[in-house]
């Protein structure tokens, strides 16, 4: 775990934070904690439900890397470009100061602290939990690993390093597109809308009046702000487990998420039908694609009244249901 790791760094692998000034904690976790004061702290997230949990703890939270620091600690992502653009910023962020790596291996850490080493004198590194730690005075050796907030794919879309299927649209949400009626109509819901490809197909029906993108990651958010521009499109950062319409949903659709990590979670996904049954009308449906292994059924028949797989490959299933169970859904 990242924080076992940092704490074993500073007690004895000879990582010293500095006994002043603002630190900042890069993708950091709420499970992880903090390493010093709070008032000396800012956690910069932006997944919602982390901010969420941060901000119910007192943490200091902001959504980009802003200003100067003493040091900055980042926590790895998986992505290997993400991850190289988040150490060029907090190299950028804390001139002179101390940047501190703390990743995984399986999060890609041995590669970074072998590239790191090739441009910069590292002052340490300690091993530990399944991962490393390794830092180094910030100078401008990295700033070639810096990356635009957002890019253009070769198709046109706008997106950043990081989100899910950056280069591209997902398989699975271009089969649950297809798989869409044309008569689908009414207000509408895209929970893990991420980018906003899937819900530009969900817009090229005329009778959806109103369509709610929910995205949790801020990054994925601002990439479908720019790639949406129907009137109809309303954006929420929020995490799609908690969020609650204003007023009862004619359908939901969704590419729901089933990994924490590299972990397969299908509770993840599983969560995501609950809260659509919840967002929904009496007469409301839901329309879902799930990789073909993923036992869903049988959290469908538990929500609704009504449920059948209406499409599919060998590797995706497409889900649909219909009249969602409950005391406030009875007709």
């Amino acid at each position: 775990m990242s924080s076992e790791r940092l704490r074993f760094a500073i007690s004895s692998g000879g990582l010293a934070l500095p006994d002043d000034g603002p630190v900042a904690l890069v993708g950091a976790r709420v499970s992880d904690g903090l390493p010093l004061p709070a008032a000396r702290c800012l956690v910069v997230q932006t997944f919602a439900p982390e901010v969420t949990a941060w901000e119910a703890q007192g943490a200091q939270v902001a959504t980009a890397l802003e200003g100067r620091f003493a040091a900055v600690v980042v926590t790895l992502p998986r992505a290997r470009d993400l991850a190289e653009a988040m150490i060029a910023r907090a190299e950028a962020a804390a001139p002179g100061g101390l940047v501190v790596v703390n990743g995984a291996k399986t999060d890609g850490v041995e590669a970074i602290a072998k590239a790191l080493k090739s441009k910069v004198a590292l002052l340490g590194q300690v091993s530990k939990a399944h991962g490393k730690c390794v830092w180094f005075r910030a100078g401008t050796s990295l700033q070639d690993w810096a990356r635009p907030a957002m890019a253009r794919t070769t198709s046109g879309d706008m997106t950043a390093p990081g989100v899910f299927s950056a280069d591209g649209p997902d398989p699975a949400s271009v089969a649950l597109a297809k798989a869409l009626p044309d008569t689908l109509n009414g207000t509408v819901a895209d929970l893990g809308a991420g980018w906003g490809w899937l819900s530009r197909e969900i817009l090229l029906r005329e009778g959806v009046t109103a369509l709610h993108l929910v995205e949790a990651e801020l990054t994925a958010l601002d990439c479908a702000k720019v790639n949406v521009t129907d009137p109809r499109a309303t954006f929420h950062w929020a995490d799609a487990t908690a969020w609650k319409p204003q007023r009862p949903l004619d359908a939901v659709v969704m590419n729901p998420p089933f990994h924490v990590g590299r972990k397969a979670e299908p509770q993840l996904g599983q969560a995501f039908m609950a809260a659509a049954a919840r967002m929904l009308s009496p007469q409301g449906q839901v329309w879902m694609v799930a990789n073909r292994h993923l036992p869903y059924e049988a959290t469908l028949s538990a929500l609704f009244r009504d449920h059948a797989e209406v499409a599919g490959t060998s590797q995706f299933k497409i889900l649909h249901a219909a009249r969602p169970k409950g005391p406030a859904r009875r007709t």
